[in-house]
């Protein structure tokens, strides 16, 4: 499968900012370290950065690591400056919208639907996780400056065909296999030819949903509701302890609220879910 070029990308694409500037290169380590750093020489809001295979590419906990081989997947970050539009605590607004774009662009090409596990994963039913999203914030003084945001996705690729499958970059976790699914195995097809589709109808939703949040349109509640585990009992693994109880919704920063069992409700910014099966 060729690499997706600029061209290709800007071919038809009906957004005015978001992938009208594309860099695009056969590997680098990570798309988001690359975009920080033009971010910080004041790359312009939208800027596209496109990888066809990503050496380093991480998770948001230390350690986790993104698998792709070349030409497997969609392997990217964009940069926004929100300026004023938004708030600092409320900065994960953009990865949800980026989580609901990415959604939508799989439905609407390939009529498969995943779900959302919180804070910042796509899960195919099985529980095996499609693709990933990596948010990094920079401020000046009291205001967010830019957002890099990365996404890797898995299109066309089986994990149980790999020669190095290992978990989570080698790690000693389960094999990728046991965790991981892709388009491609989900539909029993070869789906390179999804890539570009996909990525063009992604950024599109992404700048309808941005304009939506510059008129003040915010995306939790659509966002919660599409969670893992909404509702159900689950345990949060968070850095500071174990949270019980149910999984009740999502407040405007994207915090988690888990009401326990003394009625008492946990706001909880970061963790890891696991349900109670």
């Amino acid at each position: 499968m060729p690499r997706i070029s600029g061209d290709m990308v800007r071919h038809k694409l009906a957004t005015r900012t978001f992938g009208q500037n594309v860099i695009c290169t056969d590997q680098v380590g990570s798309t988001n370290i690359e975009l920080k750093a033009l971010a910080r020489m004041g790359a312009p809001e939208g800027l596209l950065y496109l990888t066809d295979k990503q050496s380093a590419g991480r998770g948001r906990l230390e350690g986790r690591k993104w698998y792709a081989p070349a030409g497997s997947s969609l392997l990217l970050s964009l940069l926004f400056r929100p300026g004023d539009v938004v708030e600092p605590q409320q900065a994960h607004q953009l990865t949800m919208i980026c989580a609901l774009a990415m959604v939508d662009a799989i439905e609407h090409q390939i009529d498969l639907r995943p779900d959302l596990k919180w804070p910042n994963d796509l899960l195919w039913k099985d529980g095996k996780k499609l693709a990933g999203i990596l948010t990094e914030l920079e401020f000046k003084e009291d205001q967010l400056d830019w957002a890099v945001i990365g996404i890797g996705l898995n299109v066309n690729l089986d994990f149980a065909r790999q020669t190095n499958p290992t978990g989570q970059g080698g790690n000693g976790g389960p094999p990728l296999f046991q965790t991981a699914t892709s388009l491609s195995m989900i539909l029993g097809r070869d789906t390179g030819a999804d890539r570009l589709p996909i990525l063009q109808r992604f950024l599109e939703n992404v700048e309808r949903r941005y304009e939506a949040l510059h008129r003040g349109v915010l995306f939790h509640q659509e966002w919660a509701r599409q969670l893992v585990g909404l509702g159900k009992p689950v345990t949060i693994t968070a850095p500071d302890q174990t949270y019980k109880g149910i999984m009740v919704g999502v407040d405007e920063s994207g915090a988690l609220m888990l009401r326990q069992s003394d009625k008492t409700t946990a706001t909880i910014l970061a963790g890891d879910v696991s349900l109670h099966l």
